[in-house]
């Protein structure tokens, strides 16, 4: 694993920086990539006694936002993700894939969207953005942000009944479903997946008791869990297609997947992942099935409405508006501009204050001294961090509850808006009119 830059508040302490005080993240890493056969020199098929992610060993590098309850600032994944992207070439690192497991209730078209449009850069860039759609199962008919903008790889969770076969596979109710025109695109496994434990970390110690498999490993359900899931496949899917496009990519697995019986299409898409079979799609048949042509994001709408009703908060005071965690004027054209140029980033600045330290080192980008960076009138250096986060309350509430993530740990009762402008996703199948 290789340290990008820490960008979260707790990147203020030193003790903290890079560290996982929350434990989503070391989930997540885990089910894309863990291995306990690294180096043995052992074959994985077949495997049932080590604990073995959908792409072992693949090469992980760290982008962290949130802090120890899992609050950030919509401003902070966009630089993010702009970083990931600006560094997509550099030596040793090589970003052919994101994820991107969290999300929010924005419900302003995808199009205009600051967060979607630069998930929707990074994919026009060469890499696959993997979206989780959401926990709000069927309460409201919409996608979370960035999973409704229709040229990324949004996933639902699907509930395997603890078996192997697929036939009994349903999607689970907690995940989001569709409107009809932005649907997830497809389910991957959701409920009650084992990944590693983060000793000590805030879920470990508010659900260890229950969602503890032995000593190492965790129990979680979510769309974020399903979202990994397709990460780590999409990264074995390079492995043995490396000249694939994201939309090849994205085509590869929705026309391969295993349809659920009596499963709404709002709700599973394209069908199950079956990754053996979408191994088999080989990026040079039918390739003008292979291009996504959808409505293009400008991302010129406001960054208040990319949070989706939920903020960060220190002291008291909510950051709301067009501004960065710093307190700076956040004005989405300018920021756009920059982000399709690839020039967001300038050294460890970020829409004119330094996120981050000065240059790229082997061993990562040590965090900034924000001491007295402030949204309000008080510095917040130190502060606490509560309210309702853009994830959506810290995972509070019913969240990692029974020994599984359950989804009621998303905030919102909708992710409402807009979506494929002028699109024509008809079933499992391609339209011809939206792939040219």
């Amino acid at each position: 694993m290789i340290n990008g830059p820490d960008i979260s508040f707790a990147s203020q302490s030193s003790a903290l920086t890079y560290n996982d005080e929350f434990g989503h993240g070391t989930h997540m890493a885990g089910i894309i990539a863990g291995n306990d056969l690294y180096g043995s020199g052992a074959n994985y098929p077949g495997d049932t006694n080590d604990f073995i992610g959908v792409a072992p060993d693949a090469h992980i590098v760290n982008l962290k936002v949130g802090d120890e309850n899992g609050v950030a600032d919509v401003s902070q994944v966009i630089a993010a993700i702009d970083w990931a992207d600006q560094h997509r070439n550099d030596p040793n690192l090589n970003i052919r894939v994101l994820n991107l497991s969290f999300g929010t209730n924005s419900s302003q078209a995808y199009t205009l969207d600051p967060l979607a449009f630069a998930a929707e850069v990074a994919w026009r860039n060469g890499i696959v953005v993997v979206a989780a759609v959401g926990n709000n199962g069927a309460s409201t008919a919409g996608l979370s942000d960035p999973a409704y903008d229709p040229y990324l790889l949004a996933v639902g969770a699907a509930d395997t009944q603890a078996t192997q076969a697929t036939m009994d596979d349903t999607v689970a109710g907690f995940s989001s479903v569709g409107n009809g025109t932005r649907n997830p695109d497809l389910v991957a496994p959701g409920v009650h997946i084992a990944s590693l434990r983060d000793p000590g970390s805030n879920i470990d110690l508010q659900y260890g008791a229950t969602a503890d498999v032995g000593t190492r490993l965790f129990r979680g359900s979510g769309s974020s869990m399903a979202a990994a899931v397709v990460s780590g496949a999409a990264a074995d899917y390079l492995s043995t297609h490396p000249s694939a496009t994201p939309d090849q990519v994205k085509y590869a697995f929705t026309t391969s997947a295993t349809s659920l019986a009596n499963q709404t299409r709002t709700a599973q898409g394209a069908g199950e992942l079956n990754l053996a079979s979408a191994l088999t799609v080989k990026t040079s048949s039918g390739p003008g099935q292979m291009r996504q042509s959808f409505t293009s994001a400008t991302g010129s709408g406001t960054l208040e409405a990319a949070r989706g009703g939920a903020w960060a908060t220190a002291g008291g005071i909510a950051l709301t508006g067009e501004k960065d965690i710093f307190g700076n004027a956040w004005n989405s054209s300018v920021i756009a501009s920059a982000t399709s140029r690839g020039t967001a980033w300038s050294g460890g600045a970020f829409n004119g204050a330094a996120w981050s330290g000065a240059g790229w080192s082997g061993a990562g980008w040590s965090g900034a001294a924000w001491s007295g960076a402030a949204w309000s009138g008080a510095a917040w250096s130190g502060a606490a961090w509560s309210g309702s986060t853009w994830t959506g309350a810290g995972w509070s509430g019913a969240g990692w509850s029974g020994a599984a993530w359950s989804g009621a740990g998303w905030s919102g009762a909708g992710w409402s808006g807009a979506a494929w402008s002028g699109s024509a996703w008809s079933g499992a199948d391609w339209s011809g009119a939206d792939w040219s």
